[in-house]
């Protein structure tokens, strides 16, 4: 068998963070001269480039690809949030970028064996209704946010990987059919479609609809997967039940819609700016206003309207970096998932894991980018790994390490050795 190509070494990788991060303080310093709070920033930011470097040179895993580009990312993105309408360190923001890449590594170490993964469904089936009792319970009234006091728990991110978990299925799983009046199905398949109606009723129940089209995504990848499997016989009255279904979905989702959801789909953003459209009409200005290359960082206004560094946090960035940083922002996050096609999957689980991730996080920058521009009514979804955020910081983090998984799998199943006869 030829070998795949080799891929790029740890230290030039480890060398182009490096050289990103510190292209970015210049500028910083530039605008801001050398502070205190410029001289913490910068201590933080390479420090953890050089000690994320040094760990992972020592354990030498196969898989350094999503590291270095989550330590990219996190770096940029804390500079990002340091700096938007002044300076500040986002020491928070900073922390939870840590805890995201220390939570890559552990979903990694979890997933790693699709073998053993497949056997904790049942874990993750109960992690999920757990997380749905928690939503309803524990977030007070039709809330998404559990008010701890210091900080505050969005239940429903960390509901993204669970049910990510969920879709990805084995072979072995779509071999296992039940038959029920002569119909044949698989009763995992019949678990996903089951979930995905509790996130759906959920959500309405929430009322925090934004998020739904990135669950749909990630239960629409699932389900197309299970019929990439070569054996498998797709049968016609399958298929035509499900798009009847899918269509009664969006007719149901549209009459049970609440009104200013239908409102913001016939909305003019322009004919009431100073009230319904106010945001994305700064996020629109912001844009324009930045041009190429931007206002300079901490010149921004934007940072003056609500959920600029969360909802509209796109056009933050190109306000101050202008909008082809934005742009090499979102190429940089879209490569988290499309790295995998460097080294793709050698399992059918891990393949389910990474199609999975890769629609979470291409879903939730759609929104969030097209929202901010008026391409689609305004949504509030946040941007992996950009956006201010804990419960999405870390959520976004062990998606990663999915992705991770799926780049440097074991494929050894260990078995209990069998008992001699006597």
């Amino acid at each position: 068998m030829a070998k795949s190509s080799k891929p790029l070494s740890h230290p030039f990788l480890f060398l182009l963070v490096l050289l990103a991060h510190s292209a970015m303080m210049l500028l910083v310093a530039c605008s801001f001269g050398i502070t205190p709070e410029v001289l913490k920033m910068a201590c933080a930011v390479l420090t953890a480039d050089f000690v994320g470097s040094i760990i992972l040179a020592i354990v030498n895993r196969e898989a350094c690809t999503v590291d270095t580009v989550l330590l990219l990312v996190i770096g940029m993105s804390t500079i990002y949030q340091s700096c938007f309408g002044g300076l500040s360190f986002a020491v928070k923001h900073f922390v939870f970028g840590i805890a995201a890449f220390v939570m890559c590594q552990i979903s990694y170490a979890v997933t790693r064996n699709p073998y053993r993964a497949e056997r904790l469904k049942p874990l993750w089936y109960g992690m999920f209704f757990a997380l749905v009792a928690a939503i309803f319970f524990l977030t007070g009234s039709r809330g998404i946010w559990i008010d701890l006091g210091p900080i505050t728990i969005q239940p429903s991110e960390f509901v993204k990987p669970v049910f990510v978990l969920i879709c990805a299925s084995s072979v072995r799983t779509q071999l296992h059919k039940s038959e029920i009046a002569g119909i044949h199905f698989v009763p995992d398949n019949l678990m996903l479609i089951f979930c995905t109606v509790v996130i759906a009723a959920l959500q309405w129940w929430c009322r925090d609809l934004g998020s739904l089209p990135t669950f749909v995504a990630i239960a629409g990848c699932g389900i197309l997967l299970r019929f990439c499997y070569l054996r498998e016989k797709i049968s016609v009255r399958l298929m035509v039940f499900l798009g009847a279904c899918a269509v009664m979905a969006v007719v149901f989702a549209w009459k049970l819609a609440p009104e200013y959801v239908q409102a913001r789909l016939h909305s003019d953003i322009w004919a009431d700016m100073s009230g319904s459209g106010y945001q994305q009409v700064k996020a629109l200005t912001a844009i324009a206003e930045g041009g190429w290359f931007g206002k300079g960082a901490g010149n921004g206004t934007l940072i003056h309207v609500a959920a600029s560094r969360t909802d509209i946090v796109f056009s933050t960035i190109c306000e101050e970096w202008g909008l082809f940083t934005g742009m090499m922002t979102v190429v940089l996050v879209l490569f988290l998932p499309g790295s995998i096609l460097t080294v793709p999957p050698r399992s059918y689980y891990h393949s389910g894991l990474a199609v999975g991730v890769a629609a979470a996080f291409i879903v939730q920058m759609a929104l969030n980018i097209f929202g901010s521009c008026n391409v689609i009514p305004f949504t509030g979804v946040t941007i992996p790994f950009i956006s201010q955020g804990g419960s999405s910081m870390l959520a976004s983090g062990i998606l990663a390490g999915f992705l991770k998984a799926a780049q440097a799998p074991v494929l050894t199943e260990k078995t209990a050795p069998k008992k001699e006869g006597r």
